[in-house]
């Protein structure tokens, strides 16, 4: 896979970045939708395919992309397809500063070592191109926007950007409201991507999982509203928001 376009999970944590002071916004649901990431990106890349609300490898090929050909080697090793509730609930914690650290690699963050309270060492990231973080935002602002269809991978980041909570890091205040409700809207664009977010948004308010969601044709029926930019506490809401530095 070459990098000359950055991958879900890569652009995931880049939205999650705060500019100013270089923490990231959701880091507890961060490495659910994260892992979801992993999915939808392995499934653009033509390594896995959905069935019913389960994941199966078709190609195990590696793409390239060390993070990516991880996750796709633990999913062959499953030796048959595995609910996607189950693979995002596993006990693989730690994606968020895995790929920090490979996105610093990359060059696309940079560190920034500090204290808190001038004596627990901390590190921060930054940004390396704000125009290319613009670039990120953007396409889910032209979304929101216009109402067009989104492409898959827009539509995707999307849906887990609403299951980890990040809307209201995108979009603060009452101003960012309709905005909010209508980037949760998005998930209906992109069926895989919506069935992947909506298994974070099950493992995070621990709910079992539930043949069918889908269908038979994996389609997702996009989130119930109760006005506003409220959304009930159910598989359609993601945990409250948190923050707190990279440590």
């Amino acid at each position: 896979m070459g990098k000359s376009r950055r991958t879900i999970p890569e652009e995931l944590l880049l939205l999650a970045l705060d500019p100013t002071t270089g923490t990231t916004a959701q880091p507890q649901t961060l490495d659910l939708g994260l892992a979801g990431a992993q999915l939808v990106e392995l499934s653009l890349a033509g390594r896995i395919v959905p069935d019913g609300d389960r994941i199966a490898v078709v190609l195990p090929r590696p793409t390239g992309d060390p993070t990516l050909d991880h996750a796709l080697e633990l999913l062959r090793r499953r030796g048959s397809p595995v609910r996607a509730v189950h693979w995002i609930g596993g006990p693989r914690l730690g994606l968020r500063q895995t790929y920090l650290a490979h996105l610093e690699r990359c060059g696309m963050v940079a560190a920034v070592p500090g204290q808190v309270c001038g004596v627990l060492p901390t590190t921060r990231y930054q940004a390396s191109d704000d125009c290319t973080n613009a670039a990120i935002k953007q396409r889910l602002d032209t979304a929101i926007r216009t109402g067009v269809p989104p492409d898959p991978r827009t539509a995707a980041l999307a849906a887990l950007a609403h299951a980890v909570g990040l809307g209201k890091h995108l979009y603060p205040g009452n101003e960012g409201r309709s905005s909010r409700s209508r980037l949760r809207d998005l998930i209906r664009y992109d069926p895989l991507g919506g069935m992947v977010a909506h298994a974070v948004m099950d493992v995070q308010n621990g709910l079992p999982a539930q043949t069918g969601r889908t269908g038979s044709t994996g389609r997702v029926a996009p989130a119930a509203r109760t006005g506003g930019d409220q959304v009930p506490r159910s598989r359609t809401e993601p945990a409250a928001p948190t923050r707190v530095g990279v440590r």
